[in-house]
């Protein structure tokens, strides 16, 4: 018999540790408006996770922070491949680590759609980096965003951010606005109305992404300001200002792949 559920109602580790401890085969099919995600159980330990184009642990991680959507455990569906060796518990408590160090990686990082560019003072500063420090260095090309890094290093955004951390805490490195991803030319070319329109709904799918979660009032502050500003006559600059505003509250309550949801979400509104 299948086991289903809201995310609202019971998140996603309590689920795996109910089903886990009676030793079950099976997958945990997860949906949201526009996501999906799986992980599969073989006699109650995750050997397999994906959600797009992210599997594995980082599946896992990615996969324990949703708070909305629905859940269905389907017993006696195999694995197509095992790519998780971690106790479902070092998996959990991982999880839960990365969820507590983003909330600082961000305060320094809060988008990984922003450009890694170096500073004035890397070229006259005399320090030793790690290995893995020296190849995100290596990669960096003031062009490329941290998402863009990540792929063509074949790392996780999480991680490179970890690295770019101590970069840019040591003035190395510097973090520039990039909003190549997003349509704005479009919200160029509406009037008042529809910017007023779009800015609402806009909110509204940060709104949708944060349900019930802490940092839900920083949203409506959001809001409240942008409208004040639109009102004032600045219009296109103020909506600008809310999704950045708003992608980096996303960015430190869900993490980075969420808040690349949330401008895709923005992206697809945009050309609609």
């Amino acid at each position: 018999m299948a086991f289903q559920g809201s995310l609202k109602e019971l998140p996603l580790p309590d689920i795996i540790q109910l089903v886990s401890v009676s030793g079950k085969t099976g997958v945990f099919v997860l949906k949201t408006a526009d996501q999906s995600g799986e992980i599969y159980l073989r006699d109650g330990e995750i050997v397999h996770a994906t959600t797009g184009d992210i599997t594995g642990e980082e599946g896992v991680y990615e996969l324990a922070i949703w708070q909305e959507g629905d859940f269905v455990f389907k017993p006696g569906v195999e694995a197509p491949a095992r790519t998780i060796k971690k106790s479902n518990t070092n998996l959990l408590m991982e999880a839960a680590r990365r969820i507590d160090e983003w909330q600082v990686l961000s305060k320094r990082i809060p988008s990984t759609r922003l450009v890694p560019v170096f500073t004035n003072q890397s070229s006259s500063t005399s320090i030793s980096f790690t290995p893995n420090e020296w190849a995100v260095i290596c990669k960096i090309d003031e062009r490329r965003s941290i998402d863009e890094l990540a792929a063509v290093l074949g790392s996780s955004a999480f991680e490179v951010c970890k690295l770019l951390y101590g970069l840019v805490t040591a003035s190395l490195v510097e973090l520039k606005e990039n909003l190549g991803q997003l349509q704005a030319d479009r919200l160029q070319r509406m009037t008042p109305a529809e910017l007023s329109q779009t800015a609402e709904r806009i909110h509204e799918h940060a709104r949708v992404l944060l349900a019930n979660h802490e940092k839900l009032p920083e949203l409506e502050a959001t809001s409240r300001r942008t409208q004040t500003e639109m009102e004032s006559g600045r219009g296109f600059d103020a909506v600008l200002d809310m999704i950045r505003s708003l992608e980096q509250v996303v960015s430190s309550a869900l993490g980075p792949n969420q808040s690349r949801v949330f401008l895709e979400r923005i992206n697809q509104q945009l050309s609609g």
